[in-house]
């Protein structure tokens, strides 16, 4: 069996790791909400149970299958494992995990752990079933030690970004239930549940700060490796172009949100936009425009 058929099995175990942590934290999460009363503190914190130490360690086991996947692709290739659209999609679904695993070390953020799960399997199946190829070298424009920093950034700077998606779309959950007209004991539940909308919102904005940091030296990255390769910084290639439309999009987030008072709901839909724009610009990009990158093309 070649290395990159046993990383290819190494993906379908993370799949499985990450299925069975999906479902032990919805399980979980339906309990919490069950067993609620008027608290104001989420019960996560400090909770211990069965099916939580289920999610937890199958999530970690997940994901050392998955760094040992990613390990054996860059071995099989001879190069780093993100030079492609599979690629991206492995080490950024990777990024994501290990952010939220280690976010759980300095903030207790366990409830995101079925909606972080679930966006990682979803997101290997399309890697797998879409996008995959064989392990291969790269063209020689690509063999650069730019494509370590470069690419390396923006898939980091993407598994930020992806958490702080997820945050933002519980923040606007919870903002609903707490405005919607449902009973007490239903809110109860919700505030149980999840945090308060403000809590999320504050997190997802440090997150996305972050995240924000990164983009900035991707950006910057992709513009000296431009200059030594193709002899300008800047070539108004469909993937530059949408990397700076990322750029824009959260730079004004954050403009917006420490200056214009842009919290709440407006600050979440405007993260949400964002992390949209980083889904097209690693995926619709490549697929509908042809362009200095187009390396990164769909498998033919």
């Amino acid at each position: 069996m070649q290395l990159g058929e046993l990383s290819d099995y190494f993906v379908w175990g993370t799949v499985t790791a990450y299925t069975i942590a999906m479902v032990a934290f919805a399980v979980d999460l339906s309990k919490v909400a069950e067993g609620a009363r008027d608290q104001e503190r989420p019960t996560f914190v400090g909770r211990r149970t069965t099916m939580l130490g289920v999610a937890m360690a199958t999530t970690t086991l997940g994901a050392l299958f998955h760094v040992v996947a990613t390990v054996l692709r860059g071995v099989a290739a001879g190069r780093v494992p993100w030079a492609n659209m599979y690629e991206f999609t492995l080490t950024g679904t990777l990024a994501a995990v290990l952010v939220f695993l280690g976010v759980n070390l300095w903030k207790e953020i366990r409830f995101l752990g079925v909606f972080v799960t679930l966006l990682a399997v979803t997101f290997l199946m399309v890697g797998l079933r879409g996008f995959h190829v064989e392990a291969d070298g790269v063209q020689p424009a690509l063999q650069s030690y730019w494509l370590v920093i470069h690419v390396g950034i923006a898939v980091l700077a993407t598994g930020v970004f992806t958490v702080a998606f997820v945050l933002s779309v519980l923040q606007l959950m919870r903002a609903n239930y707490d405005r919607a007209e449902v009973t007490e004991s239903t809110r109860a539940k919700w505030r149980v549940a999840l945090p308060a909308s403000d809590r999320l919102e504050a997190l997802a904005f440090r997150i996305n700060a972050i995240g924000f940091v990164m983009w900035t030296f991707t950006i910057i990255g992709g513009a000296v490796w431009a200059s030594e390769a193709w002899g300008r910084a800047w070539n108004w290639d469909p993937k530059e172009v949408w990397s700076f439309i990322v750029w824009v999009i959260y730079a004004a987030y954050l403009h917006a949100r420490t200056t214009r008072g842009w919290d709440g709901n407006r600050a979440a839909w405007f993260a949400i936009v964002g992390y949209a724009t980083v889904l097209f610009n690693f995926t619709g990009v490549n697929i509908l425009f042809s362009g200095l990158h187009s390396y990164a093309q769909l498998p033919t």
